[in-house]
């Protein structure tokens, strides 16, 4: 049976139980955040056909235990952006590990010791490594360095042991990797010992437990974020922030390169998304340490009453600079900071206003019904 065709067929349960010991594995191993791991997990338990299943896992690097319980493993390819002669590699889409990174970061120590790197590149490039999340974006911090003789070798997939592990994996790899997803996941520190004959179709029942964190739209929640900030980048400059109620995007120059830049989500923690890119190294920047919180989140709790949003709630906030090249964005002057306010309902019914860094509100735009 072709590919195409086996992919259209019905999935079983134990198809979708195999599936989500996968994921298990995987999560267990870095390849996938949290937020990630819950969302493809429950995609897995209410798949339909192979081909569902397949899409959620063949972007991962797969355990030797684990390999064989899904039919859509990656293979070997040879990777056209690295050093020739790099065969039977995973593709630079695959999920990264936690060891793939500590691989990386070992080959920049070694850079930055025998002066290929300067101090300032180093430190960059290291915090890009523990936030990268593909082959490719390891491949891309390391590709221009000369590398030890005892270097690792990039990961590659593991051969097929269908017969011998298929019958065994089911029930003692997939109960392994779920007790470890779950450890994980959970913060309780001596989590009850899985049943010794739990059945392998209940496996995908199991969940990680979330902290919960402040709305990123309020005082708190803005509060909680900037310290984090500081805490990760060791200052409050940023080309440009948008801030949701449960995440915030950012874009900023590398540290030590301001010909540079990246994009970062923050949900709980920072993860790189994206590629590096360029950046005019003379860019005004915001200064975060600036803004007013307290005026800042008077504004966003009143938003829908200001834009006469009708069961409205702020939907995000957006901080950035006036660099269009104009003198003035609305009363804002060029290379100024400015903050945008959106608030909406379920009918899309929104509306916006314009703020300066102290939280004066400069303009608003209502919503028109």
């Amino acid at each position: 049976m072709s590919p195409a065709a086996s992919g259209r067929l019905r999935a079983r349960d134990l198809d979708r139980a195999n599936a989500s010991s996968v994921l298990d594995a995987a999560y267990a191993e870095g390849q996938l955040g949290a937020d990630e791991y819950r969302d493809r997990t429950a995609k897995a338990e209410v798949a339909r056909t192979i081909a569902d299943l397949d899409r959620l896992t063949s972007d991962l690097q797969l355990p030797s235990a684990v390999r064989d319980l899904v039919p859509g493993a990656p293979t070997p390819t040879r990777n056209p952006l690295r050093r020739s002669g790099n065969t039977g590699r995973y593709p630079d889409h695959t999920r990264a590990r936690d060891a793939d990174r500590d691989t990386t970061r070992q080959l920049l120590d070694s850079a930055r010791s025998d002066g290929q790197l300067t101090e300032e590149e180093h430190q960059a490039l290291s915090e890009l490594a523990e936030s990268a999340t593909t082959l490719g974006d390891l491949g891309d911090l390391v590709d221009d360095l000369q590398r030890p003789d005892d270097a690792p070798a990039a990961p590659r997939p593991p051969h097929s042991n269908r017969r011998r592990w298929y019958r065994a994996a089911v029930s003692t790899a997939a109960v392994g990797a779920a007790v470890i997803a779950f450890v994980l996941t959970s913060g309780v520190s001596d989590p009850e010992p899985a049943p010794r004959a739990a059945p392998v179709v209940d496996l995908g029942s199991v969940r990680p437990v979330v902290v919960a964190t402040p709305n990123l739209l309020t005082r708190d929640g803005i509060t909680l974020f900037l310290q984090r900030y500081k805490e990760k980048f060791g200052d409050l400059q940023a080309d440009q922030l948008t801030v949701f109620d449960e995440y915030v995007h950012v874009t900023r120059a590398l540290p030590g390169q301001p010909n540079r830049q990246a994009n970062y989500d923050y949900r709980g923690g920072f993860e790189q998304s994206g590629a590096i890119s360029g950046r005019k190294a003379d860019k005004p920047a915001v200064d975060l340490g600036e803004l007013n919180i307290a005026a800042i989140s008077d504004v966003l709790a009143s938003a829908s009453t200001r834009l006469k949003v009708p069961n409205g709630v702020p939907t995000h906030m957006g901080v950035e600079v006036n660099d269009s090249g104009s003198t003035s964005y609305y009363g804002i002057g060029k290379d100024k900071s400015y903050i945008e306010i959106y608030a909406g309902n379920k009918f899309n019914e929104s509306g916006r206003l314009l703020l300066t860094p102290a939280g004066e509100v400069v303009r608003a735009w209502p919503f028109e019904g």
